[in-house]
């Protein structure tokens, strides 16, 4: 798609949000800028009649009778009036319907963002996501509340100037079009690479945002590694860029304006000549020429303001670009029909309930338009499953497993073998390629992706916590939950302690992803979390890598709490903590090389003994 389709295309959109939503908005402003260009050229053919029909007559005379010279600038100043409202009235309504479709531009995209996969947020910068939120929507927003109402009511004004000035004097109109002619080229050499580099600019911005949201994120990693130097390097990098654009594109933007304003100088110097010699020998009047030279004036001004107006219009026409690539990037598909349901037995069979029973069940429609109930047991089988991020390289070969009801399956192996592909495959985060994976004997492609992850508990290495009390982070697993199943969830996770010792217990404020909380009592919090959700299969990736000795037996005593009675998967780089799992898994490159529990392991004297023993060690 060619560079002016493309913009083509955008512009149109934009247009679709103005007029589903403010036609009628609309049509005023560009009634009231029309309104507003008209009294301005009616002001400048009152300076003609001001001069050769009031002020001309009343030279030389002894006893001047100024009323009707009175009544003609009370009348003037009437008419001033109108486009002093005029003017208020568009820009006023402009700022509204700016405003109104940032906002609904804003939810549009916050509201597919939500529906975008993870393999979206795991390929794009989150820096760069969020400079399409800030710098792209702050472009937008100058570009439809100021450069567009300011360029609209220049076209304007040039073209009724342009009207008045052929019906006042042929000549000097020629003489004024032929100025304004070198103006244009010069306004295209000069806006077009302004134009060129403000896009650019926005680009490095987005880059250097990015880059600077990493390196807060990882700052102690900085610290720790001595980083600071090479990272200067990167971001001295990416800051010259950004600063070469910038500086590129306000250099061709700041000598626009001088160079218009110059040019149209000379164009004045040109018509005050040339009228001056045509009223000498009687062809203008005074008036004629004071006018067209403001008309000369209101002319070339508005020229310059259109040129430096279009550098922030395709600024902003690139920021609208990737704010549409943002809401039209492909939503995570979900094909599935089979859903979650509260559940009752009613005469020995499964019904469902509105009720929360704490009896969940599939509730399956079929093609016969039966519909049947199957209990979620947290059966998990892995058949034959083939699995790689990117099509070309596979990461899981040929997996199979099988997790029984109640069962805890752990995971061993090096970085990169494959233990958290498992884990994200369960919940459909992403799709394999080849086998299947049956959950109580339904293919999860059957499965609606919420209802799938609404029976999955989740505790990962990296807790996410969100700005507001306590409880209602942890309440974030289940929003309808009281406080009492709240506190239950902390006491289950032995995270009560901890909470009680803070200055408002459950109701403290905590912000910046848990910031004056230790890694253990965040770690608590997503345990307590995941007890209110009290879903019937848990993931546990990791979950005690990054504690202490001392806060991992609290933490794993809650935990084991909470691994009662479920189906448990198990990712662990401490050996120690999967002793007791009902299956174990060893994973190497991609394939499953040992599987079994802890004694029938450490008889095999395989990789898992080695492990085990520390004749090998977990990169």
């Amino acid at each position: 798609m060619g560079k002016k389709t493309k913009k083509s295309k955008t512009v149109l959109r934009l247009l679709k949000y103005v007029f589903t939503t403010y036609k009628l908005q609309f049509f005023i402003v560009c009634i009231a800028i029309i309104a507003s260009s008209i009294v301005s050229v009616i002001g400048i053919q009152f300076i003609q009649k001001l001069i050769d029909n009031y002020i001309i007559p009343l030279i030389g005379q002894q006893n001047p009778d100024f009323t009707s010279l009175l009544q003609a600038i009370i009348g003037m100043a009437g008419i001033y009036l109108v486009g002093i409202i005029a003017t208020y009235i568009y820009n006023r309504l402009m700022i509204n319907i700016s405003q109104g479709i940032l906002n609904k531009i804003r939810t549009e995209m916050f509201e597919h963002m939500q529906t975008l996969p993870i393999g979206y947020f795991d390929s794009h910068p989150h820096g760069e996501t969020m400079s399409t939120y800030t710098n792209d929507v702050d472009a937008l927003r100058e570009c439809l509340s100021q450069s567009i109402p300011q360029a609209f009511a220049a076209i304007i004004t040039m073209v009724t100037v342009l009207i008045s000035m052929f019906t006042t004097n042929i000549y000097l109109t020629l003489v004024v079009i032929g100025m304004v002619i070198v103006m244009a080229f010069v306004a295209r050499y000069l806006g077009g690479n302004s134009s060129r580099y403000f896009v650019k600019q926005q680009e490095d911005m987005g880059k250097v945002n990015g880059y600077i949201e990493e390196m807060i994120e990882g700052q102690k990693v900085v610290k720790v590694f001595c980083y600071e130097d090479e990272n200067m390097k990167k971001f001295d990098e990416l800051n010259e860029d950004l600063c070469d654009s910038a500086s590129s594109a306000h250099t061709y933007a700041n000598i626009l304006m001088p160079c218009i304003m110059n040019i149209g100088n000379l164009a004045y110097v040109l018509v005050a000549v040339i009228g001056g010699i045509l009223s000498v020998n009687g062809i203008l009047s005074i008036g004629s020429i004071a006018a067209f030279l403001q008309y000369v004036k209101s002319f070339t001004n508005p020229l310059g303001q259109v040129s430096q107006q279009m550098n922030f219009i395709a600024m902003a026409l690139a920021g609208a670009e990737r704010i549409f690539k943002l809401i039209d990037e492909k939503s995570e598909e979900d094909d599935g029909y089979v859903t979650l349901v509260n559940a009752k037995i009613v005469n020995g069979k499964l019904t469902e309930t509105e009720e929360r029973t704490g009896l969940w069940a599939w509730k399956h429609p079929h093609h016969d338009g039966r519909i049947t109930y199957a209990r979620l047991k947290g059966h998990v089988q892995f058949e034959n499953v083939i699995f790689g991020y990117d099509e070309k390289k596979i990461v899981l070969k040929d997996i199979s497993l099988e997790a029984k009801e109640g069962e805890k399956v752990s995971f061993v192996g090096a970085t990169g073998a494959g233990k958290t592909t498992i884990t994200n495959l369960i919940n459909r985060f992403y799709d394999i390629q080849g086998g299947k994976i049956r959950y109580d004997g339904i293919n999860i492609r059957k499965i609606k992706k919420k209802d799938l992850r609404r029976s999955l508990g989740m505790v990962l290495q990296d807790t996410s916590l969100f700005t507001g009390t306590i409880k209602d982070n942890i309440r974030y697993a289940r929003q309808n939950a009281s406080d009492e199943e709240v506190i239950e969830a902390a006491i289950l996770a032995n995270a009560d302690q901890f909470i009680k010792h803070l200055p408002q217990g459950y109701d403290t404020i905590i912000t910046g992803n848990g910031e004056g909380l230790s890694q253990g009592q965040r770690q608590l919090l997503a345990i307590a979390r995941a007890a209110l959700d009290n879903a019937p299969v848990l993931i546990l990736d990791e979950a005690t890598s990054s504690i202490d000795t001392r806060t991992e037996k609290i933490v794993q005593d809650g935990m084991d709490k909470l691994m009662k009675g479920r189906t448990v998967f198990v990712i662990a780089h401490r050996l120690s903590t999967i002793r007791n799992s009902d299956l174990i898994m060893v994973l190497d490159h991609g394939k499953i090389i040992e599987r079994g529990n802890h004694k029938e392991l450490i008889k095999q004297k395989g990789m898992y003994y080695g492990l085990y023993t520390g004749a090998i060690e977990i990169d």
